[in-house]
């Protein structure tokens, strides 16, 4: 009888039989032969469908992603867990890795961590320690999967309108994606009159029906668009102005209190410690700023800027460790104006809102936490309260 008819049952009896003679006849050594009788084959598996789903989570799909914010590859790897796994039997980092090999040390992990070493995408994207068993050859495919991942990875070389455009007549220009832009640094960069709004109403059949969603290597147009100066006094487009410095500073308001200050002018929407099964610790971590997208995010104190990049769930996120041993994370952001290990001063800018990442819509998601990682949050309110600023 097969060993895989698990619907219909064997008799004790017979089985009891089959096991004792497998032992007696393995008396030499052989104990591990013994093993597929009671073995319940990749217990801790996932399939490749579920694998794909936590990927588009943590890094919008893309296997070969380095952002510099300490994670690595599809799977969002830190280089501590590729290595303890045995990533590095297959390349140095996670994101030199082909897809099947970074879902190989995938499953290791989930077998050694189960789902909660993806906190949020995990649960979002269906995995459990039982959820599927991938299709998956880490070894042989590796040369030539490798070589295509390397070769999308390649950054897409700059258009010409970045080295000439300026002389160009006005709507002939164009701008290839590349990794890490959003429609408003784009609109920013190139003077686009009308704003990332323009930009996308002019791109929207090749953008789709999600503006905080582009991807490397669309061409878009620039139609209307010309190298001017911001005009001063008009219309700003969701702090446009402010985009131009990565350090410009908050006028003082209601929202300051001199050393402390909000990070957006603008009311709170989801509180701290909210339920639902939307978070998979079950609660909220941080608190929600109401902002439309394009929104000047500031630093509430000075500090120094340990992530700023892809955040998994968090899309583009900046996190900054302040002189009284907190943190504070700044999430969903259509942009960073900061880079890993700058100083920044309260009011600063560090980019601006958004809606990347495990998002409904644009806003800020704001968190305090007492280390860099996820789960060491404090209330971010009571937080700023005790510092002066009126919420």
């Amino acid at each position: 009888m097969s060993g895989r008819g698990r619907h219909r049952r064997q008799s004790n009896r017979r089985l009891s039989r089959r096991m004792s003679r497998a032992s007696l006849a393995l008396t030499a050594g052989g104990a591990g032969i013994a093993l597929p009788l009671v073995a319940t084959g990749n217990a801790h598996a996932a399939s490749v469908s579920t694998w794909d789903k936590v990927a588009e989570c943590e890094s919008t799909g893309n296997w070969s992603i380095n952002s510099g914010n300490g994670f690595y590859g599809g799977l969002q790897f830190t280089q501590s867990t590729w290595s303890s796994f045995g990533g590095t039997k297959y390349a140095p980092r996670a994101d030199k890795a082909t897809k099947e090999q970074q879902i190989d040390i995938a499953e290791k992990v989930l077998e050694g961590q189960g789902p909660k070493a993806w906190p949020l995408c995990g649960p979002k994207a269906g995995l459990t320690q039982n959820s599927g068993s991938p299709d998956i050859s880490p070894d042989s495919s590796g040369a030539k999967a490798e070589q295509e991942d390397q070769q999308k990875a390649k950054p897409k070389p700059k258009p010409e309108a970045d080295s000439g455009s300026k002389s160009k007549p006005q709507g002939s220009r164009f701008h290839t994606v590349s990794r890490g832009d959003t429609l408003y640094g784009i609109a920013t960069d190139e003077g686009v009159d009308g704003g990332w709004k323009k930009l996308y109403d002019a791109n929207r059949e090749t953008v789709g029906s999600d503006p905080d969603l582009i991807l490397p290597g669309q061409k878009l147009t620039l139609k209307g668009s010309e190298a001017k100066p911001q005009p001063s006094g008009g219309k700003s487009d969701s702090g446009s102005t402010a985009k131009k410095s990565s350090a410009t500073k908050s006028s003082a308001t209601s929202d300051s209190s001199g050393d402390f200050s909000a990070p957006v002018s603008s009311g709170t929407s989801t509180p701290y410690g909210a339920s639902g099964g939307s978070w998979s610790s079950g609660k909220h971590t941080g608190v929600d700023f109401s902002a439309p997208s394009g929104t000047s995010v500031k630093a509430v104190t000075s500090g120094t800027v340990v992530q700023a990049g892809w955040g998994g769930s968090y899309g583009n996120q900046v996190v900054l460790k302040h002189e009284d041993g907190k943190f504070s994370q700044y999430g969903h952001l259509s942009s960073i104006s900061v880079r890993p290990g700058q100083q920044v001063s309260v009011g600063d800018q560090v980019g601006a809102s958004g809606s990347t990442g495990n998002s409904t819509g644009p806003h800020l998601h704001f968190e305090v936490r007492t280390s860099p990682v996820y789960g060491s949050d404090v209330d971010p309110v009571d937080y700023l309260r005790q510092h002066g600023v009126g919420l």
